[in-house]
């Protein structure tokens, strides 16, 4: 059996997610978020790096109340830490915790790479089918400062009717 370079560095990371998993410390939990903030960037795969974010990143933030994490991430210039940031609020809305992905999606508003316009988009159809009113409340607010892409996927998912309506506005 042959592995490559990515294979290996996707076993890491998972077998990195189980010892985040299994232990209790929250010292030894904090050391493998500090290890996971400075050295995956190295990998330079956003895909191998998805695979494991949000189950480290996301669980510690939510579990530990440390958002600002997440808020510092998606803050930074580096659209690696936005990334990270996006890909660990999924576990903000896989857990109900909504009110953190408006406030993400916002700091990202005007960022120029496309992947950012369409992760917020993602992120926002997400929310929305957890509450779709939470979702309809932000693009009143919104809709004519979202880039086009940002709403074509945060609608995708929405009545029809309302689709059409906010895809007009723009």
């Amino acid at each position: 059996m042959s592995f490559d370079i990515h294979e290996y560095r996707l076993t890491a990371l998972l077998m990195l997610v189980l010892k985040y998993e299994k232990t209790k410390d929250t010292d030894f939990r904090k050391e493998i978020v500090d290890f996971y903030l400075t050295q995956t960037s190295r990998i330079n795969n956003w895909d191998l790096v998805d695979t494991s974010c949000h189950k480290i990143l996301g669980h510690f933030a939510f579990h530990q109340n440390q958002e600002n994490i997440l808020y510092d991430l998606a803050k930074s210039e580096d659209l690696w830490e936005k990334r990270m940031a996006i890909v660990s609020t999924w576990y903000y809305i896989k857990n109900k915790a909504l009110e953190i992905v408006p406030e993400i999606v916002v700091i990202n508003l005007n960022h120029p790479h496309d992947l950012m316009h369409k992760a917020n988009g993602w992120m926002l159809r997400e929310m929305g089918k957890k509450d779709d009113e939470k979702l309809i409340h932000f693009l009143d607010e919104y809709t004519l400062q979202l880039p086009r892409t940002t709403l074509r996927y945060a609608v995708e998912k929405i009545d029809p009717a309302l689709k059409e309506y906010y895809m007009k506005l723009k």
